[in-house]
């Protein structure tokens, strides 16, 4: 790991704890400490499994594409959903989501987590925007999570935003959230469009593999 990269990840982890017991005002929330160990979990195993031009590749696209700003409105959403939560479970306890369904939503976002990593460590072109890599030698994959549905990497991203809120113990952060899911399901129909129209063999794919998020739903 390079020097950047490690100080690219310790500067995410740090504000994501900052945001999160800042705006809690306190300590002593135990589903904020399982979250945030299930974050540095997910961001050790990534670091561990996924190519290393794919990191410089989300990183920094290479040109061309489409749709390249998502990822500048997704942050700040995210940050918001961080926000309410902490506020919400920490500060006033505006919810009252029992710990039973905490738990379960810890575990979806541990799962979906998991489901983002394994896309990425089957498919070394899962970039943050819509291009077709002809500088990385693009190619249509269809192993792994693929199989299944088309955009993996895209469940796991929605699972994870819309189970944070109910993990940490707040309703009220499902309102972000939604915003956050509306930007990812738009930009998922952008590429699936755009995949169908300049990716060789992916037509022939989308016949074999008809659903998108969820297999035999969607």
């Amino acid at each position: 790991m390079s020097a950047g990269l490690l100080v690219r990840v310790v500067l995410f982890l740090g504000v994501t704890a900052a945001l999160l017991f800042g705006s809690a005002g306190r300590l002593d929330l135990p589903f904020f400490w399982a979250f945030f160990g299930v974050v540095i979990a997910a961001w050790l195993i990534a670091l561990s499994v996924i190519d290393r031009g794919l990191m410089q590749e989300r990183r920094q696209p290479g040109p061309g594409g489409t749709d390249r700003q998502l990822r500048f409105f997704i942050l700040p959403i995210f940050a918001a959903l961080l926000v309410v939560a902490g506020l919400d479970a920490g500060r006033f306890q505006w919810s009252c989501v029992p710990p039973w369904v905490q738990l379960l939503a810890l575990a979806a976002v541990a799962a979906a987590y998991g489901l983002s990593i394994w896309a990425m460590a089957v498919n070394r072109f899962y970039s943050p925007v819509v291009r077709i890599q002809t500088d990385r030698g693009h190619q249509l994959i269809t192993s792994g999570p693929y199989a299944y549905v088309r955009h993996p990497g895209y469940a796991g991203s929605l699972l994870v935003i819309l189970a944070t809120g109910p993990a940490l113990g707040s309703w009220w952060a499902l309102l972000p959230a939604g915003a956050a899911a509306a930007c990812l399901l738009r930009r998922l129909l952008i590429e699936d469009r755009f995949l169908h129209a300049h990716l060789d063999g992916y037509v022939e794919y989308g016949r074999r593999v008809r659903c998108r998020l969820v297999p035999g739903l969607w």
